[in-house]
C-alpha cells in the first residue's frame, strides 16, 4: 500500500486521538500503512525557517519544521489567524489584510514545499490540510512533484462575493488548482467554490465534477468530517459514573443543565449565545431556577487583539447575568475558560439536558456530533444547532435555529427542557443512525478513494452534490 503523507499546520499524535478528528483518522491506519505527518513546528525557532526534524512511532513518522519567528507571526497569527480566518467566516470587518504578511503566508508554504519534496516517494499520496496550506501543492508542483495531492478545508468556503473582498482572492483560488482532489465540509461550500470559478475565474464545471479554470482542472466535493461514534458513546458511558460528572450532577440540585463548549472565538456566537439566555430569564421567570447554564470556552490564539475582545465581552455579559439574576445559592451561568480531556467532556454532554451549540458560522462543528453520539438513549439530550453549522445540514433531529435571532434561540430552549422523553429518543435515534454510519473512518476513507480515482480517464466521482460525493 502506499505511503501516505497527511499535511496540516498542527502535527499531532496519532497515538492520541483526543487531539481531534484528524488523529482519530489516522490512528486506525497506523497498523495498515506507512504514515508521515508533517508540518511547523508549533514553536518558532530564532535563526531561521527550515530545519527539520524527525520522530518515529512504529508506522507513523511526524515531520516538524522549524519557522522563524517574524516568519511565524506573518504566516500563522497575521494571515492565516486575522485575514484567512475572519473572512472565510464571514467576519470581513475584522480581515486586516496587508502585502507583509500575504509575503510571509507564501514563503512560509515555500519552506515546507521543499522540505516536503525532497521526503518524498514516488508513489506517496499527499493529503493537506486547512487554510493555513492552500498554496502547498502549487509550490510542490514547481518543484516537480508528480504525486497524486488531495486537500481539505475544514473551515467554510466563503460566497464569492465574501471572497473577493480579499485582495489575492484570484491567487488563491488559482492555487487550489494544482490540487487534484479538493474537499469540502458542505454542499453549500462546493457550491460556492463552483461559483467563485464561474462567475469570478470564467471557468466551468462538467458533469463529471471537475472545475475547469487557468488552464487547469481540480475535482471538488462534499466530505463532512464526522467523530469516531463508538468511541464517543463508550467513553460517554463510562466518564458518566466518574468523579468530574458524579459532582457536576450533584451540584446541579435537581436543576438541568444546558452546555455550551467551544473555543473562545467571535465566530462561535458566545454572547448573543448569553443574550438568548438573559432573554430566557426576563421572558419566562420560572426557568430562572430551573436550570444551569455552563460555558466552557478554552482561550486560542490569545495574541490577536480580536481573541482578547472577545474574552472581555464575555466576561462582561455572564457577570450581568449572574449579577442580575443570581441567587445566593445560585448562579445561573457557570463559565469555565480552560481545557478539559474528552472523557471528561463526554460525561458532561452525558449528564445535560441541552447542547447549545450557536455558532455564527462554522464548518462543521464536531462538538454537535460528539453532544448526541454521549447521550444516554433511553434518556438523551436535546441539541440546539445553529442553521450555520455544518452540522446542521446532517443532524435532522436537532433543533435547528438562527443564533443572530435571540428570541428564536431562547424558544428553543423552552422547548428544549420541556420535550417529553419520547420525543427526545426519537430524534436522538435519528441522529444516531447517521453519526454510526458515517463517521469519521468514513470520511477518512472516502476521502481517499476519491483521491485514489481522481486521475482516473472516466469520470471516477460524481461530486455534484454531496450526496453524491459522500
Amino acid at each position: 500500500m502506499a505511503r501516505l503523507v497527511i499535511v496540516s499546520n498542527r502535527v499531532g499524535s496519532a497515538l492520541k486521538a483526543n487531539e481531534g478528528g484528524l488523529a482519530t483518522a489516522i490512528q486506525a491506519m497506523t497498523g495498515q500503512r506507512d504514515i508521515i505527518w508533517f508540518g511547523p513546528s508549533d514553536t518558532p525557532v530564532e535563526g531561521g525557517s527550515g530545519t527539520i526534524r524527525s520522530e518515529r512511532d512504529g508506522r507513523l513518522t511526524r515531520m516538524l519544521v522549524d519557522l522563524d519567528p517574524r516568519d511565524y507571526e506573518g504566516y500563522y497569527v497575521n494571515f492565516s489567524n486575522r485575514v484567512l480566518w475572519p473572512l472565510f467566516h464571514y467576519r470581513i470587518d475584522l480581515a486586516e489584510f496587508d502585502r507583509e504578511s500575504w509575503a510571509a503566508y507564501q514563503r512560509v508554504n515555500e519552506v515546507l514545499a521543499e522540505q516536503l519534496s525532497g521526503a518524498l516517494a514516488p508513489d506517496d499520496v499527499v493529503w493537506i490540510h486547512d487554510y493555513h496550506l492552500i498554496p502547498l501543492a502549487e509550490a510542490l508542483r514547481r518543484r516537480g512533484v508528480g504525486n497524486r495531492i488531495g486537500f481539505f478545508l475544514h473551515i467554510p468556503f466563503p460566497a464569492p462575493e465574501v471572497l473577493t473582498t480579499l485582495p489575492v482572492h484570484e491567487a488563491l483560488v488559482r492555487m487550489l488548482f494544482a490540487y487534484d482532489l479538493a474537499g469540502f465540509q458542505t454542499d453549500r461550500d462546493v457550491q460556492s467554490f463552483r461559483d467563485y470559478v464561474e462567475r469570478e475565474a470564467g471557468g466551468r464545471t462538467g458533469r463529471d465534477g471537475l472545475s475547469h479554470a487557468y488552464g487547469h482542472s481540480v475535482r471538488a466535493g462534499c466530505f463532512p468530517i464526522s467523530i469516531d461514534t463508538r468511541r464517543v458513546a463508550a467513553q460517554a458511558a463510562r466518564a458518566h459514573g466518574l468523579r468530574p460528572a458524579d459532582r457536576l450532577r450533584a451540584s446541579l440540585s435537581g436543576r438541568k443543565l444546558v452546555i455550551g463548549v467551544d473555543r473562545l472565538d467571535y465566530s462561535k456566537g458566545l454572547v448573543k449565545r448569553l443574550a438568548a439566555i438573559e432573554r430566557l430569564f426576563i421572558t419566562r421567570p420560572p426557568l430562572r431556577r430551573a436550570l444551569v447554564m455552563l460555558q466552557i470556552a478554552p482561550p486560542t490564539r490569545e495574541a490577536v487583539p480580536e481573541y482578547q475582545q472577545i474574552r472581555a465581552d464575555l466576561d462582561a455579559g455572564i457577570g450581568r447575568i449572574n449579577g442580575i439574576f443570581g441567587e445566593p445559592d445560585l448562579l445561573p451561568v457557570r463559565y469555565l475558560n480552560r481545557h478539559f480531556r474528552q472523557e471528561v467532556l463526554f460525561g458532561f454532554y452525558r449528564a445535560s439536558r441541552v447542547g447549545l451549540v450557536t455558532p455564527l458560522r462554522d464548518g462543521m462543528n464536531l462538538v454537535a456530533k460528539e453532544f448526541v453520539a454521549s447521550q444516554d438513549p433511553q434518556d438523551p439530550g436535546v441539541l440546539i444547532l445553529s442553521r450555520f453549522a455544518g452540522a446542521a445540514l446532517e443532524l435532522e433531529g436537532a433543533l435547528i435555529v438562527n443564533p443572530y435571532d435571540v428570541d428564536e434561540v431562547a424558544d428553543a430552549l423552552e422547548r428544549a427542557l420541556a420535550m417529553p422523553i419520547e420525543e427526545r429518543r426519537a430524534r436522538h435515534a435519528t441522529m444516531m443512525r447517521l453519526l454510526e454510519e458515517v463517521d469519521v473512518h468514513a470520511w477518512r476513507d472516502g476521502f481517499l478513494q476519491a483521491l485514489q480515482r481522481s486521475r482516473s480517464p472516466a469520470p471516477a466521482m460524481a461530486a455534484a452534490s454531496c450526496a453524491a460525493a459522500c
